[in-house]
């Protein structure tokens, strides 16, 4: 028996039943009649109508673990986004630091140079000066022995005490 068949003989079981009295409206069926047409409805239904029903549900549920998916990894992508701009940080900020080390390495460097070249310019000084005093020291020594050998008439008598007595007088005038 069709579907249809049922919707109808189910048509003619409520035009035959009896109204309730004082209300036209209402009426009394055979109720398990009305039960075993209800279920020959649910056991003639097409093979398609319970295939839809199936895939229905089946869609709720892919749709519904899509969801839990795209959900996971949309968190996981937020992590990942906020790993690389905390590393993005952590790197902007190692060369900020980096920056800042080699400008007081550079800074430390010419501070250094200037304080080199101010010591080497003081000890070339300190060595300029010793020099012009030891310069200054054999031309007096000089102009002594010149002196010397020009007044003294023993140096033109004996060479060789002439020559010792230059000597002794120009050690003792040295250290004057």
């Amino acid at each position: 028996m069709s579907i249809d068949e049922i919707l109808e003989e189910m048509d003619e079981l409520l035009d035959k039943s009896t109204s309730v009295p004082f209300v036209s409206h209402k009426k009394i069926v055979d109720g398990e009649r009305m039960r075993e047409l209800i279920n020959d409805i649910r056991l003639n239904m097409p093979h398609e109508l319970k295939e839809a029903k199936k895939i229905e549900f089946d869609c709720q549920r892919i749709l519904n673990e899509a969801k839990l998916n795209a959900e996971g990894i949309i968190r996981k992508a937020e992590e990942r986004a906020q790993q690389i701009v905390s590393q993005e940080a952590i790197v902007t900020e190692a060369k900020k630091k980096a920056v800042d080390i080699l400008q007081k390495a550079q800074a430390s460097s010419v501070a250094l140079q200037k304080n080199a070249a101010l010591s080497v310019a003081q000890m070339l000084n300190d060595a300029e000066a010793t020099h012009n005093k030891s310069l200054l020291d054999i031309k007096r020594t000089k102009e002594k022995l010149q002196h010397t050998l020009k007044t003294s008439p023993a140096l033109t008598q004996n060479p060789q005490a002439a020559a010792q007595t230059v000597l002794q007088d120009s050690t003792t005038g040295s250290k004057k």
